[in-house]
């Protein structure tokens, strides 16, 4: 096939992207939408890219040292790179393509001036925008100017910043190439940037436009702050017009300079509003050729909009597909789970499949359709009150939406007045036995399904496993199952709310639950700490542990004094919780009985914090101090006027929470269990399917939904450009910060805790276990990673149930997300610890090893000095 080194912009599309970069091909597709001009141009090609490159018989080794470089290594990158850039410039362009791209000058007029704009094939994706990375050179004058500028901008490939942005996507150098296009320069009135969707709200509805005079360097460089017009529906509903005391002007001669805005114009808007409106137009004729919003680059000249760019926003959060247009209000499935990690498809599909209500999915992420249950004044009233106690944040957005009229349709009331006020009175009496019962038949449907699912493969065990899914959503959906957990949350909120009315206490019922029984995550944790009393004696063991490096240890653990008892105790701690995991409503996450190694740091840390004993010590601690309590409470209550009647009634609610509370956590572990075991034989599927040639490796399964990968089985056929999309796309969802509560047209709403009571500097959260601490901060985003003494507070994230190993060691806790019923909350309280969670980007302005104090009963953090 002939090598093609120059195509004019006419002659490509946004399909063309491997040989001509994403802003050619953007631009080859923006010149064939009706109504939109694109200044004329051609692109030299990622053929004469690699042309050059041949050039230099040195850059292949070059490469591959970059290649090898660890992403930290600033100092390196940049001395390589640097190296890599100065080899590119020093190769002369080969006769014939410089003929090639002198010809195509010559069609655009010999000494026209010009912009020359980098184009690499790993640029203007959906997943990942690369704006800014490669350089951009405007008004080059002249055929030996434009040759030296394609020079440095296949150069400029080979940044810092380019590289380190590379090596954060997961993108091989080696794989990526470069295009330049060039084209003939405009010298604009005015210019600037349209976004299609509002990039801070994410309201796809909203469009913003930043506008200021001459070429958009002013805007892009900071040299003045933009003229900035809100659009939504054809109308302009805000705008802000800045002094603009500069602008960047072309030169005669080549190049650019800032010169001075006359004072009588530095106030005027660089648009009038029909102009703002017109270019809103001519952006959403983009937005539907290219399929999602953009952000595009335009330039005013003679009343006439040209645009020089356009490029997804990457930053949008995506919104749940629906076949209708009306308006709906989606709440994380994420922030009630405590696991706002993107999932992979395999999992989302079988959340879903396993779910009591539908669930939608966008960015990776679940949401759940709210709109209807709002529209309803008396399911609105209860949403929000469920929504309230257990995240504020979530309640509050939803108000908010629900302030904006017509946006959620309301339905008529229920009656003259209203829906009732919710009125907490003492619930009905559910009997404690019930918990055994349910625990037995949860064990006795776990064992059943290992026992009948050893004998499936192929089509039949995806049949199988469709069945298992209605069961499962049986035992979760029982009406039994339901009055258990509600039993023990519905108990302490009762406690809170009337311990605060009677004795003004606030969070009275975190100190009555701590040690409640029965609780299968905080006996996880502490279980960890008997593994810890089995290894600690053995020097020997403790080092060969200190030493672990992948998950095959446990083989070698047998050859020491000491170790085959250590790898027995660890081998019944997998045994009975190995199907746990961080971010474990995702089937897809490694188990801890598949990556042994992730548990021990913590073993680690247990014995060296703790002596022997520390468990049952303790859970009998947190018991009698529950007790004690619990005397103090119903001892000051008789004290009151209808002292007796309030005791009793609090008496029956504490007994009611100590035999529920625990209960809470045993449904997460049956799902969690049950997962395991569609899991392991998934797997097994996904080798028979490796060993058939159909998939490359096991873990390909991973990006198929469960139909999708049902599909694979029959029919043993798999799209490879599918799972490699599903992967991008998974890494460019990683970077996206999912919204509580998230809006049809896109709107991201956090919500806010609108409190007056919070001191300044402070940062607010949800008080979720009572208590007051300090002491310093570890901000620990990866469980593996942990590494604590006693004493510290953990900030992270969210905790999910396998964090609670490590909660055996720490004073408090700290979380950006989470609520009063959320697992971290739960077990928090249950090992006495004062937590706040709800703190809005905690990792991000608490520093590792900073000293903070926790005020756990009144829900505020304090950063100390």
């Amino acid at each position: 096939m002939t090598a093609q080194y120059v195509l004019d912009l006419q002659e490509i599309d946004e399909t063309q992207v491997a040989v001509v970069g994403g802003k050619g091909a953007h631009l080859g597709g923006l010149s064939r939408i009706e109504g939109i001009r694109v200044p004329d141009g051609f692109c030299v090609t990622t053929d004469a890219f690699r042309r050059v490159m041949a050039g230099a018989p040195s850059m292949a080794d070059q490469l591959d040292q970059l290649s090898c470089l660890n992403p930290d290594d600033r100092e390196g990158i940049r001395t390589l790179s640097a190296r890599i850039r100065r080899t590119i410039e020093g190769i002369a362009v080969p006769d014939d393509l410089a003929a090639a791209i002198t010809g195509a000058l010559g069609r655009l007029g010999g000494q026209a001036a010009c912009a020359v704009r980098s184009s690499a094939t790993a640029e203007d994706l959906p997943t990942a925008s690369f704006a800014g990375q490669q350089d951009t050179y405007l008004n080059i004058v002249g055929p030996t100017a434009v040759l030296q500028h394609i020079s440095r901008c296949w150069a400029s490939l080979f940044t810092e910043r380019a590289v380190t942005y590379r090596r954060q996507h997961g993108i091989d150098h080696r794989t990526v190439h470069m295009a330049v296009v060039v084209q003939q320069m405009v010298l604009p009135h005015a210019s600037g940037i349209l976004f299609t969707a509002d990039p801070v709200t994410g309201n796809r509805k909203v469009a913003t436009v930043d506008a200021g005079f001459g070429l958009g360097e002013a805007l892009v460089s900071g040299l003045v702050n933009p003229d900035v017009f809100t659009v939504r529906d054809g109308e302009i509903v805000a705008r802000a017009i800045a002094a603009k005391h500069r602008a960047v002007h072309a030169l005669p001669a080549g190049g650019t300079r800032d010169v001075a805005i006359d004072a009588g114009r530095q106030e005027q808007p660089s648009l009038t509003d029909g102009q703002v409106v017109r270019l809103v137009e001519l952006g959403r004729r983009i937005e539907a050729r290219f399929g999602r919003p953009q952000d595009i680059e335009w330039c005013l000249a003679d009343d006439d909009f040209q645009i020089v760019q356009s490029r997804p926003i990457t930053t949008l959060f995506p919104i749940p597909e629906t076949d209708d247009r009306d308006n709906h209000v989606y709440v994380s499935v994420g922030h009630q789970q405590m696991m706002t990690d993107p999932m992979k498809p395999l999992g989302f599909s079988m959340w879903q499949l396993t779910a009591m209500v539908p669930m939608h999915e966008a960015g990776g992420r679940l949401f759940v359709d709210v709109t209807g249950r709002l529209a309803s004044p008396a399911s609105r009233a209860a949403l929000l009150d469920i929504m309230g106690r257990g995240d504020p944040l979530v309640r509050d957005a939803l108000e908010t939406v629900l302030d904006r009229d017509g946006f959620v349709p309301s339905l008529p009331d229920a009656g003259p007045g209203g829906p009732p006020p919710v009125v907490r009175s003492a619930p009905a009496e559910p009997d404690p036995v019930i918990v055994a019962e349910l625990i037995e038949r949860s064990q006795v449907s776990v064992a059943a399904l290992e026992r009948d699912i050893r004998t499936k493969s192929g089509p039949a065990l995806f049949d199988f496993l469709l069945e298992a899914f209605e069961q499962h959503r049986r035992v979760l959906g029982d009406p039994l199952n339901i009055q258990a957990i509600m039993a023990g949350m519905e108990a302490t909120w009762w406690l809170n709310d009337k311990l605060r009315e009677w004795l003004g206490e606030k969070n009275a019922a975190d100190t009555l639950t701590l040690s409640a029984p029965g609780n299968i995550t905080s006996e996880m944790g502490l279980a960890l700490l008997g593994v810890a009393d089995v290894v600690r004696p053995h020097p020997e063991v403790v080092a060969f542990l200190e030493g672990v490096e992948d998950d095959g240890f446990l083989d070698g653990l047998a050859k020491l004094a000491g170790g085959a008892e250590a790898r027995d105790a660890m081998e019944a701690y997998l045994d009975r919780y190995g199907m746990r995991c961080v971010g474990e409503i995702d089937i897809t996450r490694p188990r801890w009985s598949e990556r042994p190694s992730t548990l021990v740091p913590v073993i680690l840390d247990n014995v060296r914090i703790f002596g022997p004993g520390a468990a049952e010590r303790r859970f009998e601690e947190g018991r009698q101090k529950a007790r004690k309590k619990e005397q103090e409470v119903l001892s000051r209550l008789r004290a009151l006027p209808d002292g007796d009647r309030k005791a009793d009634e609090a008496k029956r609610m504490i007994d009611r929470v100590r035999a529920f509370a625990g209960y809470r956590e045993y449904p997460k572990y049956g799902i969690v269990s049950r997962y395991f075991v569609y899991k392991r034989a998934l797997m097994e599927e996904a080798e028979r399917l490796v060993q058939a040639h159909v998939l490359a490796e096991k873990e390909d399964i991973f990006s198929l939904t469960f139909q999708e990968l049902r599909d694979v089985v029959r029919s043993h056929q798999v799209d490879d450009r599918l799972i490699q999309q599903r992967k991008d796309a998974f890494r460019s969802y990683q970077a996206l910060t999912p919204p509580r509560v998230l809006t049809s047209d896109g709107e991201a709403v956090t919500g806010a805790y609108r409190r007056d009571d919070v001191p300044a500097g402070a940062l607010a959260g949800l008080p979720v276990s009572a208590g007051t601490v300090e002491g310093r901060a570890r901000v620990i985003l990866d469980m593996a990673e942990a590494d604590l003494e006693a004493g510290d507070i953990l900030v992270t994230t969210f905790t999910d149930p396998s964090w609670s190993p490590l909660f055996v060691g720490i004073a408090g806790l700290v979380t950006e997300v989470g609520g009063l019923m959320t697992h971290g909350a739960v077990i928090a309280r249950e090992y006495g610890l004062p937590a706040v969670v709800g703190v809005e980007r905690a990792t991000r302005l608490i520093r590792d090893g900073q000293r903070i104090r926790v005020h756990g009963t009144d829900g505020y953090v304090e950063i100390l000095p």
